[in-house]
């Protein structure tokens, strides 16, 4: 009699541990967007930055630009069950974005270039955990990333990373951002496996 099932082969010894549970490795970059891409040059890209009390800084490209920059090499996880390892991004850091300007406020709403908007808790974005990235292996952002400026935030599934990013909204409460209100998980861990409503 067999104990194990047949078809059973228990967990993959070869599987790169740095791929969470459902995904797979991907080696080229996929493109997914919710809509057409948006034509944005970086003559004409601003990124606003928006308090809990109303009060708006804007920073243009050459601000910037201006900021201290990181490059890092990270994995990114798709929702669509594909993950991509050693990613390397240049961005400035989001604590160098938004500044002082966070007081009272515990989450954020990104507004993209387009119409898209997704939700994050501030904290998600600070520390470190965050860029604004403006460049991939080394060249621009190109349009299809996300180009001018996308906002990066590995840790979590790959449309938290907004692409096209024009305005941090800060709040004081979650309010969901697209697919959030069309049934996607609110904050989309990928080591949870966190990718619909009720995961």
């Amino acid at each position: 009699m067999n104990v194990v099932s047949r078809g059973f082969v228990g967990r993959r010894r070869d599987r790169d541990p740095r791929i969470p549970p459902g995904q797979y490795l991907e080696s080229g970059f996929p493109v997914l967007s919710a809509g057409p891409t948006p034509d944005v040059h970086p003559d004409r890209w601003r990124l606003d930055v928006t308090a809990v009390d109303g009060t708006r800084s804007s920073l243009a490209w050459p601000d910037l630009m201006a900021l201290p920059s990181e490059t890092v090499t990270v994995d990114i996880h798709c929702v669509t069950k594909w993950s991509k390892l050693d990613t390397t991004w240049s961005g400035v850091p989001l604590d160098a974005v938004v500044g002082a300007r966070t007081a009272g406020a515990t989450h954020a709403l990104v507004h993209s270039y387009g119409g898209y908007t997704t939700n994050l808790p501030l904290a998600d974005l600070l520390g470190g955990r965050a860029w604004i990235a403006h460049a991939y292996d080394g060249r621009p952002l190109t349009p299809e990333h996300g180009g001018p400026a996308r906002l990066l935030v590995p840790h979590l599934y790959f449309w938290k990373s907004a692409k096209w990013v024009r305005e941090i909204e800060l709040l004081r409460d979650d309010t969901p951002g697209f697919w959030e209100a069309l049934g996607y998980h609110d904050y989309g861990d990928p080591w949870r496996e966190q990718r619909y409503v009720g995961d």
